[in-house]
């Protein structure tokens, strides 16, 4: 009997030592043992033991398929991160992992299927770039890490093989405007507009404003498509908010990125004369309202057409083609390279981790490392 009376009592309560013997999932004898007073506390305390070794010693439900794990782990997840965010783990894991191994079952997924599966995704013809192979890795683990917290597998097994590597591949450079080839750019911008107001055209001011909003605020593509005018003071912008056309159906507007996305930036001087410009010219068309987008009015601007905008006014410009996510990279790269800080740089691009910001931008703080090297050279031995 796993319950023994023993000498003592306390509160008027007998004494007793509830004592369970078990074996391990290693084969192993165990043994709990505690000290209770009162027979019915020790009958719940037998009970509550019981619960935890029999929790303990389970084996886990192995019997899932990959599909149903990844139906439960996407229920679970919908709720817990941004649209745009589920979306992309769902099309990568139907993609790369159900398609072919679906039907697999968690006890099955050893170190030699697993390898078989990074082959195969080293196999497949338009996956050329490691962090894409990566970030396929990371979606898979993301999944089978799901399996053990809810203890249908015991340890992650992809662990065991480990990420994709490609340790002779080069970090591609960024690619970033300098304030001059800037003002190149939006000059050939303006004067494009410029034309197409002598025709009774205003629509394509909305691409001039919108590189602007990207140079000077280093503002999401999402972010900008969101702008509302209200969201905006004489001094300040406030991004609250974001934009996606990548979801199917219409347009979504989602939170930002994360939560240090949400954040308040002050506006230079340059950008508040075309913003004051660009609101007076859209108080001209019928039914302003501040609730309209800063760019596109009731509707957002589309992807495809600012991509070809940015491609026609660099072409006018006589300039190299960057991509829109490089309007960014403009903002940070000049603001670093004119010794403003790290901090205050992640802090206006709304990073979640410093470290994000350092490892992007970092290399272009050449000053410091001279001002490091000079006070070094002062202390003669």
């Amino acid at each position: 009997m796993p319950i023994y009376k023993m000498n003592g009592k306390k509160d008027g309560k007998q004494k007793y030592r509830v004592r369970i013997n078990y074996v391990d999932d290693l084969g192993h004898a165990r043994q709990l043992d505690r000290v209770v007073y009162g027979s019915e506390e020790a009958k719940q305390l037998e009970r509550e033991l019981n619960y935890k070794i029999k929790i303990k010693t389970e084996k886990p439900d192995t019997a899932l398929t990959l599909q149903q794990l990844y139906d439960e782990y996407i229920k679970a997840k919908t709720h817990e991160v941004r649209e745009s965010t589920l979306d992309k783990s769902k099309r990568m894991l139907k993609l790369y992992v159900l398609d072919k191994y679906g039907s697999v079952k968690l006890n099955k997924l050893t170190p030699v299927l697993l390898n078989e599966w990074k082959q195969h995704i080293n196999s497949l013809e338009g996956i050329s770039s490691i962090t894409t192979r990566q970030n396929i890795y990371g979606e898979f683990r993301a999944l089978l890490n799901y399996g053990v917290k809810m203890e249908y597998l015991q340890k992650n097994p992809l662990l065991k093989v480990g990420n994709f590597k490609a340790p002779l591949e080069f970090k591609k450079e960024m690619d970033f405007y300098t304030a001059d080839e800037f003002k190149k750019f939006i000059s050939a911008a303006r004067a494009h507009c410029d034309k197409q107001e002598l025709s009774g055209e205003l629509f394509d001011w909305n691409y001039y404003v919108f590189f602007c909003i990207a140079f000077y605020m280093g503002m999401r593509k999402g972010e900008i498509y969101a702008l509302r005018w209200c969201d905006m003071t004489d001094d300040e912008i406030k991004i609250t908010r974001s934009l996606n056309q990548q979801l199917r159906g219409s347009d979504r507007i989602t939170p930002p990125k994360n939560k240090s996305s949400v954040r308040t930036i002050q506006i230079p001087e340059p950008l508040k004369a075309v913003l004051s410009e660009h609101k007076e010219r859209c108080k001209v068309l019928k039914n302003f309202s501040e609730e309209l987008l800063v760019c596109g009015g009731e509707k957002a601007l589309r992807n495809t057409t600012v991509s070809n905008m940015n491609e026609y006014f660099a072409k006018s410009a006589d300039l190299k083609k960057i991509r829109i996510h490089d309007y960014r990279h403009s903002h940070a790269s000049l603001l670093a390279q004119k010794g403003i800080s790290i901090h205050e740089i992640a802090r206006r691009l709304g990073h979640s981790n410093i470290t994000q910001t350092l490892e992007t931008y970092s290399h272009l703080y050449p000053s410091e490392s001279e001002r490091a090297i000079n006070i070094l050279d002062e202390i003669k031995l």
